[in-house]
């Protein structure tokens, strides 16, 4: 998809992994096992997803995503992420000042007790939201994550690959990787 004239952006990462979690990798273990990110971003207009990268949650995956998203769009987009530090300085040298670009910092609170056991996988509770602008004129209104985070959500519920406690998980990077092509895919096209 070339040459986009998407007006509003919104980026975020699903967190999955390959062959076992971070945790529980050992020396033996072929290489590519562990945690890995897919990098996402939606229009939230049209919800078209112009562009995907699974890696890892570093500074240079998130240089080669927003070198790719930039790529793709011609005009001057509002483009929206959540607080992963390498983003500003990923966005500022892919666009180079094309782009209308905010942050928005959740802050979570820690209020659940990771002993207990009936409530270990539920989220935490957020306790400020923050608006930062970065660069360019926003819609104050527009500065969100509230539709890539529902659509990271479809692509968790539809692929059991995603899932936090399965055996579904994926052996190899590659299958996971074609995996994910196939499901974004089918969201664009279908």
């Amino acid at each position: 998809m070339r040459n986009l004239t998407c007006e509003r952006l919104e980026a975020d990462e699903v967190w999955s992994f390959v062959g076992a979690k971070e945790a529980n990798v050992k020396d033996g273990h072929p290489e590519g096992y562990g945690d890995c990110y897919t990098f996402t971003v939606v229009d939230p207009i049209t919800k078209l997803m112009p562009c995907w990268l699974v890696g890892t949650r570093s500074r240079q995956c998130a240089f080669d995503f927003m070198a790719d998203l930039a790529s793709r769009v011609v005009n001057v987009p509002q483009l929206t992420t959540d607080g992963f530090m390498p983003y500003p300085n990923a966005v500022d040298a892919a666009f180079k000042g094309r782009v209308h670009y905010a942050v928005l910092n959740k802050t979570y609170g820690n209020v659940l007790a990771a002993k207990d056991a009936a409530r270990r996988h539920s989220p935490a509770m957020m306790t400020k939201c923050e608006k930062i602008r970065e660069c360019g004129n926003h819609d104050t209104k527009f500065i969100s994550t509230s539709i890539v985070e529902p659509t990271n959500l479809s692509l968790r519920m539809s692929n059991r690959r995603f899932a936090r406690l399965t055996n579904a998980f994926s052996r190899k990077m590659e299958n996971h990787m074609r995996a994910i092509s196939f499901y974004f895919m089918t969201h664009n096209f279908v």
